[in-house]
């Protein structure tokens, strides 16, 4: 028979959507559990490195999204594990934020603890138990082998909706027409970088770099990003469908975040592409970095340091919900009345079949507004999601995908499922005006 485990509120998924959903949650007073399929907390910002955490702000610096994941920054940077916003000096977005991933393991757990939330590490959703729409209980395979968990509230931050998937809720992949996703990128590090000499050679050679930031300027700024180096990339010639090399620095201060391989066509959803995609990247780790090291100024000495755990996913499947957020709303900068969160991130298109980035600014005043509509999945009535599976277009995919927006939608789900199980009622007949004045309270930036 096996073990069960009971609860108000599920949350699915231990990434950066999960932690922000189960602490807020937790702290609602509502009897918590999160569910994670590794031994560690972080999702894609630890499993898969994904580094530095971008964007909390507007193109001209406007924080929009503070709330649960500003508090997380304060708190790793009274750690010394973060310096908190940077000047982006490729100069893409405003801001970055650079974190340390492992004492972010530490603290994440700490912060979910402190809020009451009952951890499950080890531990694989397999089967959702579903009945008149409504999830009962979900399946997990563990070490200590079947656990039933029950619930009132279930909240999917799995990045790739797959609460929603087997519950029945509708669901959508990729792009119209060819249904192919964003690439994949498996992830590396890389020490013993001069990052002096980095710097240097980009103000010597401009033109062989991305960056908005002027020459004038870069000189004075501590160097963040590189996008760039062009010429070297070109003749270098690599069998990988990209045109630039782009790296962020640190944590450490001979250290950089390269964000350089690329694995397209596969589907990350499917067991037998992931596996060839986990090959395809190690092999472009080895490549890439060797690359680094015989024809970039500043890497003679460098050396790979750390790998992803797992390859990194930028899209696989999202919720069809009670409504998509469209490039339009984006772009627009639109507001709507039931918003739960901002972003200032802008649309950032990974191509999946070709070599570039497709990029579009949010116009008006820098933000857009991410309504709760989006949280919600048709059909099944007790869900909720957050992160990189609500319900967008596949191009809006590519703005409320990112870190900070996973983070801001990830407390919203939260709250919204307090709220639900307080008044023993379903997500989708809470009153918007309650959420959001939760929100507010607890540092949410909504307008």
């Amino acid at each position: 028979m096996n073990k069960i485990i009971e609860a108000d509120i599920v949350v699915v998924g231990g990434g950066p959507a999960g932690v922000n959903a189960a602490i807020a949650a937790g702290r609602s007073g509502a009897k918590t559990v999160l569910i994670e399929k590794y031994g560690f907390i972080g999702g894609m910002s630890t499993a898969a490195l994904v580094y530095p955490w971008m964007t909390f702000h507007t193109t001209d610096g406007k924080q929009v999204i503070k709330g649960l994941a500003q508090e997380i920054i304060d708190r790793l940077m009274a750690m010394n594990a973060s310096p908190g916003h940077l000047r982006d000096t490729v100069g893409f977005v405003n801001t970055i934020t650079p974190y340390h991933p492992e004492i972010y393991k530490v603290l994440a757990v700490d912060m979910l603890k402190e809020a009451g939330v009952k951890l499950l590490f080890h531990s694989f959703v397999d089967h959702v138990e579903t009945v008149d729409n409504r999830i009962q209980s979900v399946q997990l395979t563990s070490k200590s082998g079947r656990i039933d968990v029950k619930g009132k509230v279930f909240i999917d931050t799995t990045g790739d909706a797959d609460l929603a998937y087997l519950s029945g809720a509708p669901c959508l992949q990729g792009r119209d027409g060819d249904k192919l996703t964003q690439p994949m990128t498996m992830k590396f590090r890389m020490r013993g970088v001069d990052l002096a000499v980095v710097k240097q050679y980009m103000i010597d050679h401009p033109d062989e770099f991305y960056k908005k930031t002027p020459i004038d300027e870069l000189a004075d700024l501590p160097l963040s990003g590189v996008l760039g180096y062009y010429k070297h990339w070109k003749e270098a010639n690599l069998p990988i469908n990209r045109d630039q090399v782009l790296f962020f620095t640190g944590p450490e201060a001979d250290e950089v975040l390269v964000n350089t391989t690329r694995v397209q066509g596969l589907d990350g959803t499917n067991v037998e592409d992931l596996t060839e995609a986990e090959e395809l990247g190690r092999k472009q780790v080895l490549m890439v970095a060797e690359f680094m090291k015989n024809n970039l100024p500043g890497f003679e000495k460098a050396s790979i340091s750390s790998v992803g755990a797992q390859i990194g996913i930028r899209e696989t499947r999202r919720i069809d919900g009670q409504y998509a957020l469209q490039v339009a709303d984006v772009v627009q900068g639109r507001h709507f009345e039931d918003v739960i969160a901002r972003s200032g991130y802008p649309i950032d298109i990974h191509d999946p079949s070709g070599k570039g980035v497709t990029a579009a600014w949010v116009e008006g005043d820098g933000a857009y507004d991410i309504p709760y509509r989006c949280l919600l999945p048709q059909k099944i009535e007790n869900l909720l999601t957050a992160g990189r599976c609500i319900s967008t277009t596949h191009e809006a995919l590519a703005t409320t995908r990112l870190t900070p927006s996973c983070m801001a939608t990830g407390q919203a789900a939260g709250s919204a499922a307090g709220l639900a199980v307080k008044h023993g009622i379903q997500p989708a007949q809470i009153d918007i005006a309650e959420l959001q004045s939760v929100l507010v309270q607890d540092g949410a930036v909504l307008k």
